[in-house]
């Protein structure tokens, strides 16, 4: 059972938690235009492959500090180059990802998405990868339940989280496939307010706070390798 941890009470140290995450989210998107970092190498390895899916308005070196660890311990990693920054439908992204499953070969595959990655990697297993390739997911701070904030007068992308509608809906009526889903999340995420809690999957909520900035925090990279190992093989699927 995931601990219970409160989020801050005082608007002050919401405040603080907002901007910390943005500047961190700020400080990435320069980092990584000045140096746009090659996704080629690191498909090296021999360890079990993993496709990387970042979150909406992200491109996948949003992803890099988890990128880097799993590569160290011989993941090769693969990108969705046509995401992009990730702005299109769930259900067109999550045929995207497949489509790459299939043209790499890749097999038993653990698919490691941040926020709105973990949805699409929920699509693909339930509707997008016939030949049973995708082992499980590792989602890290994903709106499995959607998020209250897109309530607000957002962009059409955003709009996408409304909590009860459209994919959310969908995907939350395929609850079989939650046992292959491991979700990390934070205590107090910023943008989803009601958390990243999947009914039947393994929940591991850790004591930290933000949406962006977790992607590089030791306590999250550690429980994503040990993500990626503890899933079942494919070939252990009855």
């Amino acid at each position: 059972m995931s601990p219970r941890i409160r989020a801050p009470r005082r608007l002050r140290d919401r405040a603080g938690v907002w901007i910390g995450d943005y500047a961190y989210a700020l400080a990435a998107e320069r980092r990584n235009a000045q140096s746009r970092p090659d996704p080629v190498p690191f498909e090296t390895g021999a360890g079990r492959p993993v496709l990387l899916v970042p979150g909406v308005y992200e491109r996948w070196e949003y992803l890099l500090p988890v990128a880097e660890a799993l590569h160290e311990r011989g993941h090769p990693c693969f990108v969705v180059p046509e995401l992009q920054r990730n702005s299109i439908p769930i259900p067109q992204a999550a045929r995207m990802a497949g489509s790459v499953l299939r043209e790499r070969d890749l097999t038993d595959v653990v698919i490691v998405a941040h926020s709105k990655g973990g949805l699409i990697g929920k699509h693909v297993l339930a509707f997008d990868d016939p030949d049973g390739r995708v082992a499980g997911v590792v989602a890290i701070a994903s709106p499995f339940q959607g998020s209250t904030l897109s309530r607000l007068p957002l962009t059409r992308p955003l709009r996408e989280f409304a909590p009860g509608q459209g994919s959310i809906a969908a995907l939350a009526a395929e609850k079989a496939i939650n046992e292959h889903i491991i979700s990390i999340y934070p205590y107090y995420d910023t943008h989803i307010p009601s958390g990243s809690e999947l009914a039947g999957a393994t929940n591991i909520a850790l004591p930290l706070s933000g949406h962006f900035r977790v992607l590089a925090e030791p306590d999250v990279i550690a429980e994503v390798l040990r993500a990626v190992a503890a899933l079942p093989s494919t070939t252990d699927r009855s």
